[in-house]
Parts: C-alpha cells; structure tokens; sequence
C-alpha cells in the first residue's frame, strides 16, 4: 500500500522492504563463503587468504568514513546504491571466472569499499522518506527484513552450493544485484526529501545552529557521539571473535558436524535478530533507547561468561543464540541513536561511517588479541578477557552516554558551517 512520505509525494513502503532484503542476499552470498572455496575448492593457502581478506578489511574500513561524507553531499542516493550494486555483481563475477590470486585480489578490495554504502545509503533514503515520528519503527523493520535476508541466502547458497557447486553461489551476486536495483529504482525521486536524508532537519535550527550542514569537526564535538564510538568499539572487540570461537572449538571436538552445527547456529541467531529488530522498533520512542541498549549490551558480558562453563555442542550453540538480542539491538538502533544526536547537523551519514569505522577498528583488533591470549592460556580465558571488554563497553554506556530520544535531549556544541 502506497504511503505519503515526507516530502509529500508517494511511495510504496514494500520497495524499501525489498531493498534492506535483497542487499542481505548480495553481501551473504560473498562473504561467508569465499574463504571456504579459495581454500577447499581453489587449495590457496591460508596466508593467502589472510592477504586478500586483510587487505580488503583495512580498505574497507578506511573508506567508511570518506563514503559517509560523499553520501551526505550527493542528491543521487539512489545512483549511488546503483552503482555500488554494479561494482559488486562485477566483482562476484570476477572471483567465479577468475579464481586466482590479482584477480580475487582486486575484486575482493573493490566489494569491500562498495559495501561501505549500503548502510548509510539505505539510512539516508529512509531518513529522506519518513517523519521523525516515524522512524523509530521503520528502522526497526529496516534492520529485521536485513536480517530475513539473511536467513533467506544462508538457506539458498546452501542449497545451490550443494546442488551445483560452491563456486555457482557467487552466480546470486548480481541476480540479487539486479533485483535490488529495480528495488531502489521504484522509490520515485521526487519522495526523497534530501535535506531530511542528511539529518539537516530545518525545524531544529536556530541562532545557534545555523542552515547549513556543520564542519566535519562535529565528529569529535559532540559527546554523546564519541561516547557512543567509544562503546561501539569495544562492543564489537568483545563480540567478533566469540563466534570463530566457538566455531573453532566445535570443529575440535566435532569435525563431520561442525558446519552443520554453525549453519544452523547462525540460521537461527539471524531468527532472533529479526524479532528483537522488530520489538526494538515498536518500543523504541516509548522505553527510550538507553535502556534497550543497555540490554543488548548486557547480554554480551553474559554470553562470554557461559561459553566457559561447558564444551557440550548444545550448550555452546545454545549460548551462541543470545547472540542475536544483542545484534539485533545494536542493528535497529543504531541508525535511530545516530539520527538523534546528529540532528540538524546535515553530517548524518559522515557519522554513520564514523561509528562504522570504529566498529571495524575493534572487530579487527580483537581478532589478533583472542588468538594471541587462546594459544598461551587457552579458550576459557579468551572468553572472559572478551567478556571484561564488553563489561567495559557495559559500564562506560550505563554511566556517561544519554538518552538521545526526543530533540529536547539532544545536545550538540556550536556549530561551524565550513565543510572541513
């Protein structure tokens, strides 16, 4: 059913459904799968891999912050997408043609700085689409039909990898591309408001808060932005790392089932995911964001702390599913907790691949410190170093970070109106 949007034009809410769905599909016929088939299929070895997926990381990360900024700037948000689309079918379809070493190399950097846009681009269109009052459940949605896309390609790649071959998964690469673009196509141009997309929300300014969009010294000025980075660093240096854990401590103890087990395990955290993203969107104005991120916060600290307790396969996936209230937090509010404190600046999607490159910054390096502190004092420390990590996150969140709903709450310095 057709919606007024923000501008006052029409549009149908099931297209921005389909795009947060069919852009789960293309990075998730990519990324779990790739090292897997350089390894069994095309025997590279694991140095290899490390360089290529190593390289691409740090790419990736770097681009964020850059793309976010871009993103602000341009009135094409749907070009955009577009391209990015296309940059990644081709790369699909250069690692299944092509599966040797400069040619993976190049196409695995290209998809790295390409995925950098989905998130702030996606964020932006609905921004640009939605009142304030609204947006609270329409992120929540966003993240939960994300997370049933990827339940949907986990279930599909498996099937065509076993059909076929595990090379034809990257053949969904630009299917889903395809689709996704006539996804995004059919959001008309004209329901896009462009300044509301940039979070340059003209009712909150004032004599203080000039029309333009605020230098790019708003990062580091305003606090609950940095505290928020701040978090979101050590939340994900504490959480990246538990599930190539436990992964691996499976694969020990059960070679023939470990897959089969970790499928499932991610199959139904995804599950998970997408009913907290969509309880998370209906409770969001009226329960505040603190205290459901709080929660998702919590949880982490407690999941790091049960992997110790048992090595039994049931308990370890069990523990693994917690995995989703706190992803599923995390996803569908941290597109609204950037919103609120950004508000009125017009530096919305500079923030969003601000907060992402601190994310990335401490999936990066937590993988480096469980493997060092797992080979000198074994699993069971790993995981309660990664759990004193989030149990900081925790309490640095609990104590310094404020409630960010409603624009009364929102608290930003003054602001320059220079671009740099």
């Amino acid at each position: 059913m057709a919606v007024t949007s923000a501008r006052g034009a029409r549009f149908n809410p099931v297209s921005l459904d389909a795009i947060n769905f069919l852009l789960a599909d293309v990075r998730g016929a990519l990324g779990p799968y790739l090292n897997v088939f350089l390894v069994t299929q095309q025997h590279w070895s694991l140095s290899e891999v490390g360089v290529v997926t190593t390289i691409g990381g740090l790419l990736g990360i770097a681009a964020q912050t850059p793309i976010g900024a871009a993103i602000d700037e341009t009135r094409a948000k749907r070009g955009v997408i577009i391209l990015a689309l296309a940059v990644l079918a081709l790369g699909a379809l250069i690692i299944f043609a092509l599966p040797n070493f400069w040619p993976v190399l190049i196409a695995n950097c290209l998809i790295a700085i390409v995925g950098d846009v989905f998130g702030p681009a996606v964020a932006a269109l609905t921004l640009g689409l939605y009142a304030r009052k609204q947006l609270a459940r329409r992120m929540g949605r966003n993240s939960a039909f994300d997370h049933a896309g990827n339940v949907a390609i986990a279930v599909v790649a498996g099937a065509v990898g076993y059909e076929f071959s595990q090379r034809a998964v990257f053949l969904l690469v630009p299917i889903c591309a395809v689709l996704a673009g006539i996804a995004v196509l059919s959001i008309p141009y004209k329901a896009i408001d462009f300044e509301r997309a940039r979070d340059l929300d003209r009712e909150t300014t004032g004599a203080d808060r000039p029309a333009g969009p605020a230098g790019y010294s708003i990062l580091f000025q305003s606090r609950p932005l940095v505290i928020f980075g701040l978090c979101v660093m050590l939340f994900h240096f504490a959480n990246a790392p538990l599930l190539p854990l436990v992964g691996q401590k499976l694969a020990a103890a059960y070679p023939e089932e470990a897959t089969a087990m970790m499928s499932a395990c991610i199959v139904a955290a995804q599950a998970v995911m997408l009913l907290i993203a969509l309880l998370v969107g209906r409770t969001a104005d009226s329960w505040g964001r603190k205290p459901l991120f709080l929660a998702g916060f919590a949880i982490l600290p407690i999941r790091a702390v049960l992997y110790t307790l048992s090595d039994n396969s049931f308990w370890l996936i069990g523990v693994q599913l917690l995995d989703g209230v706190g992803a599923g937090v995390y996803g569908a509010l941290t597109p609204l907790v950037i919103a609120d404190i950004m508000r009125g600046t017009g530096r919305y999607n500079l923030a969003l691949g601000a907060i992402a490159t601190a994310q990335g910054i401490g999936a990066s390096l937590s993988g480096l410190a469980a493997g060092e502190i797992v080979d000198h004092f074994g699993y069971s420390a790993a995981f309660l170093a990664l759990g004193a990590a989030a149990g900081v996150a925790l309490i640095v969140f609990a104590l310094r970070m404020p409630e960010t709903a409603g624009p009364e709450t929102v608290s930003l310095p003054s602001r320059q109106t220079d671009s740099g």
